[in-house]
């Protein structure tokens, strides 16, 4: 089976029949605040002032070979189907990569361009991409065949709380991620100099996060918490 990708549902070689040359999906830049001291040499760097490096939008980019099977026209009958399927969706989608299994992007299309000759026909379309590929298992999971000893980090997520119990969270990714916290009981969560309050049942926010790295967490209460996040990869 040829190898391709699914995007907003759709397969591009079991739904279209479209082989993908020369894929590629970028590496994303890093953003840099700097300000340097005045009459010296000294710069500082304040892009890691709230726990975490910042990233522009990364780029995907893939030609699909659009070979036409009886006449020659019939080639823009295939691109307009293909650009059909891909410029739809008005916002980011998600988008797998056959290549990279059990990862995703989340990614929406901005421009596209094709090469037409006798013999056949490309289009090469690029997405725009939030920068990061994101894991599909969360962390803590125990589906041990889907181990990757580079980059996975066993870990449990889940804690029974009765008192106070300190417990670390490991955040294997190279972005900050906000994890959704169920509860059965309202709890403290301390992390650093800040406590927060956590209801009864899901509890999402911004205020709340993980950086890259190892977590140390004081949890106060009675009952069961858990945190859910996924790990995000360059």
């Amino acid at each position: 089976m040829f190898k391709g990708i699914e995007f907003d549902g759709k397969h591009s070689y079991k739904d279209f029949g479209l082989t993908i040359s020369n894929p590629d999906i970028g590496i994303p830049s890093k953003i840099k605040n700097t300000e340097r001291v005045p009459h010296s040499n000294v710069e500082y760097d304040f892009s890691s002032i709230y726990g975490g490096q910042e990233y522009e939008e990364r780029t995907l980019t893939y030609t699909f070979n659009l070979a036409y099977r009886e006449k020659a026209e019939y080639f823009y009958l295939y691109e307009a189907e293909a650009l059909r399927w891909l410029m739809t969706p008005n916002e980011k989608k998600v988008l797998k990569d056959d290549r990279i299994p059990g990862y995703y992007f989340l990614a929406e299309v901005m421009t596209s361009g094709n090469e037409f000759k006798f013999v056949g026909g490309t289009l090469t379309v690029s997405f725009k991409a939030y920068p990061f590929m994101i894991a599909e298992l969360r962390e803590g999971n125990d589906i041990w065949d889907e181990f990757n000893f580079l980059l996975d980090y066993a870990q449990d997520t889940t804690f029974d709380i009765s008192g106070t119990k300190e417990v670390t969270l490991y955040n294997p990714g190279v972005s900050i991620v906000y994890p959704k916290i169920v509860t059965t009981a309202g709890m403290k969560v301390t992390k650093g100099n800040t406590t927060y309050n956590i209801s009864t049942g899901t509890t999402e926010s911004y205020d709340f996060f993980l950086v890259p790295g190892e977590n140390k967490i004081n949890i106060s209460g009675t009952g069961n918490i858990s945190f859910e996040f996924y790990k995000e990869l360059i």
